[in-house]
């Protein structure tokens, strides 16, 4: 008799606290979260030397955050400080550090997932950003050594936010980024016969959209928003429903005009 009262309280908190994130979910979904301040907060931003990277840095130098820039190309690197500064941040700090290695950045400042999560844990306090890709969600024809590194860092992230949430660590935050292809010369000649769906997307706006979901503490943010669409067919459609969907758009030959970037002696 006890273990039905105590199985029955417990489903009922279940259902009582599912219907609370629900409603929740769908109130944020037409009144969007108000965007928490930054300002005074250290960000640190790796590949900040170009492309996606140095936007960031760009949008968290605008609303006044300390930035520490890590990059592999020192030029490039210090060219982003620069702009940061003349953007209006006071604090901001480049160093050249290759990110593939392990020593490079124990060296620089001791801080990977692995070293700064227990400071974040300790305080309770800080936010994960993982910038994965819509290849960290579907195999894309000619990217498979890409997808199984973005399909890595959702995996990654998403178990640290899990880690995180067991541990009753409300202050700790995760945000996971899965755009399209976005126009800053990595994806090269590749196209998309869908633009109106499945736009390539312009660097400025990516940069923007994602500081605001940050900002909003959205766990998940995928651009376009029809990815989000298009994993909701994935999880039920049958197999070859789902390939005829992606014959169809022509994803299987998006990368048919890549031109691969040549590395900078």
């Amino acid at each position: 008799m006890s273990f039905n009262l105590q199985s029955s309280k417990k489903l009922f908190i279940f259902l009582g606290k599912s219907l609370f994130t629900l409603l929740e979910a769908v109130i944020f979904a037409l009144l969007p979260k108000q965007q928490k301040n930054v300002a005074g907060e250290i960000v640190l931003i790796t590949g900040a030397g170009s492309g996606l990277g140095r936007l960031l840095a760009l949008q968290f130098a605008r609303r006044g955050s300390v930035l520490v820039l890590w990059d592999v190309n020192k030029e490039g690197n210090e060219e982003t400080c620069k702009m940061a500064q003349e953007a209006g941040v006071t604090r901001v700090h480049a160093y050249t550090c290759d990110c593939s290695q392990k020593e490079e950045v124990y060296r620089v400042a001791d801080q990977t997932y692995k070293a700064f999560l227990p400071a974040m844990i300790a305080n309770d306090h800080g936010h994960l950003v993982c910038i994965s890709s819509s290849a960290g969600l579907v195999g894309v024809n000619g990217l498979a050594d890409y997808c199984a590194s973005k399909f890595a860092a959702f995996g990654l992230a998403e178990s640290v936010f899990v880690e995180t949430f067991v541990q009753n660590q409300k202050g700790i935050k995760t945000t996971i980024v899965c755009p399209f292809f976005i126009k800053t010369g990595m994806f090269e000649g590749c196209t998309t016969v869908c633009p109106s769906l499945l736009p390539i997307l312009e660097p400025e706006y990516a940069a923007e959209k994602i500081v605001e979901a940050i900002l909003q503490e959205k766990m998940y943010f995928y651009m376009p928003k029809f990815l989000y669409f298009m994993m909701f067919l994935k999880s039920f459609l049958p197999l070859k429903t789902v390939l005829l969907i992606g014959d169809y758009l022509d994803i299987f030959h998006a990368m048919d005009g890549f031109l691969e970037r040549k590395k900078k002696l």
